[in-house]
C-alpha cells in the first residue's frame, strides 16, 4: 500500500482486508504480478497531471499494480466466462489492486486463462507492454512488409513491439545499447542498431513508422527517417507534452491511447498462445522486496519485466 505521492520508500507492505467480489467479477488468487513503468508513475504521480486521475493531494487507491496471474477463488453474481479453479491472467489499471494476494476484477475486463503450458510468471508481464504495442500498431496501421523502426527494444513495450511488428510481417529495425544487441536479434529483429556506436537517425527516409518505446527522442530528431507519409509515435508525452500537441497539429505524429478490454486480451491470449509473443523477464523479486523492484524499475536499465513472485 501507499498513503502519499513519492519515492518507492512510500510503499509498505500491511494487511488488509480479503477483497469482496461483486457481481460481474472474480476474485483472483494472485500468484504472480510486476512492477512496471505505469505502476511508478502512478506511485510518484508524475507527471503532476496524473493527480486528476488518483486523487489530487493523496491517491485514492491503496493498492498499487496492473498485471496479474493467478486462480480464481471465487466468483459473483452472473458470472459466466470463468468458474473457480481457472488459471487466468490479466492487466487492471485504474483499479489496480494487483500488488496483492487477492484482487477482484470484472469478469468483462482485461481477464482471460492462461494458455496451456504456460506458468503464471511467464504470462504475468504479458499485458502492460503489449497492450501499448498494439496501440502502436493500430495507430500507424502497419502492414505486412513495411519498414518499421523501434527506438527502446529492450524494455516492456519495445520488446513486445518488435515481436508483434514480426507477428504481423514488418520487416523491424531495432535499436538498443550494446549489452543487449543479441537479446534484440532473438526477439525477431531483422536490423539491429546499437545506439552507443552508431547513429540511428543516419538512416534517411526508409520507414513506414518510428516507434520511440522509452520516450527519449523527439519527432525532430527522427523525422528524417520517415519515408512521405510515414508517421511517428511516442510512448510519452514529451517535453511540454509536445507529442500530444504535435499529434493534433499533424498527420505524421500520432499519439495513441491503447485499447483496454475483452477483445485486446483475447488477442495478446492468442498471441501468447501462438508463440507469437514471449514476454522478456529480467528480473523475479519476492514479494516482501517489492520496493527493492521499484528502485530497480526506475534506474531505467529494466530489460523487458520484473516479476514480483507472490506464492
Amino acid at each position: 500500500m501507499y498513503a502519499r505521492y513519492g519515492a518507492p520508500d512510500v510503499v509498505r507492505i500491511v494487511e488488509v482486508d480479503e477483497p469482496v467480489v461483486g457481481d460481474g467479477e472474480v476474485l483472483v488468487g494472485v500468484h504472480a504480478t510486476t512492477v512496471n513503468r505505469t505502476d511508478c508513475a502512478y506511485r510518484a504521480a508524475r507527471p503532476f497531471f496524473m493527480r486528476a486521475l488518483t486523487g489530487l493531494r493523496r491517491p485514492r487507491r491503496a493498492v498499487l499494480g496492473t498485471e496479474f496471474a493467478g486462480v480464481v477463488e471465487a466468483v459473483g453474481e452472473g458470472v459466466e466466462r470463468f468458474g473457480v479453479g481457472d488459471r487466468v491472467f490479466g492487466y487492471n489499471e485504474g483499479p489496480f489492486g494487483t500488488h496483492a494476494e487477492y484482487v477482484a476484477v470484472a469478469q468483462d475486463g482485461m481477464i482471460a486463462k492462461i494458455p496451456e503450458g504456460f506458468s503464471f510468471e511467464e504470462v504475468a508481464a504479458g499485458t502492460e507492454g503489449s497492450h501499448y504495442a498494439l496501440a502502436f500498431l493500430y495507430a500507424a496501421k502497419v502492414a505486412d512488409g513495411q519498414q518499421v523502426l523501434v527506438y527502446g527494444a529492450t524494455g516492456s513495450i519495445g520488446s513486445a513491439a518488435v515481436q508483434l511488428l514480426k507477428a504481423r510481417g514488418a520487416r523491424v529495425t531495432a535499436v538498443c545499447g550494446t549489452e543487449h544487441v543479441e537479446l534484440v536479434r532473438r526477439l525477431g529483429a531483422d536490423r539491429v542498431v546499437d545506439h552507443l556506436t552508431d547513429d540511428f537517425t543516419s538512416e534517411g527516409p526508409v520507414h513506414d513508422a518510428v516507434f520511440d518505446a522509452v520516450g527519449k527522442s523527439t519527432f525532430g530528431r527522427c523525422k528524417g527517417l520517415l519515408k512521405p507519409g510515414g508517421v511517428y509515435l511516442s510512448s510519452e508525452l514529451g517535453r511540454g507534452g509536445q507529442n500530444l500537441l504535435l499529434a493534433l497539429l499533424s498527420r505524421r505524429v500520432r499519439f495513441p491511447f491503447p485499447r483496454e478490454g475483452a477483445e485486446t486480451m483475447r488477442e495478446i491470449q492468442e498471441l501468447i498462445a501462438s508463440g507469437a509473443f514471449r514476454p522478456v523477464i529480467d528480473r523475479r523479486y519476492p514479494f516482501d522486496e517489492i520496493v527493492d523492484a521499484y528502485r530497480y524499475v526506475e534506474t531505467g536499465r529494466k530489460v523487458g519485466n520484473v516479476i514480483i513472485g507472490l506464492r
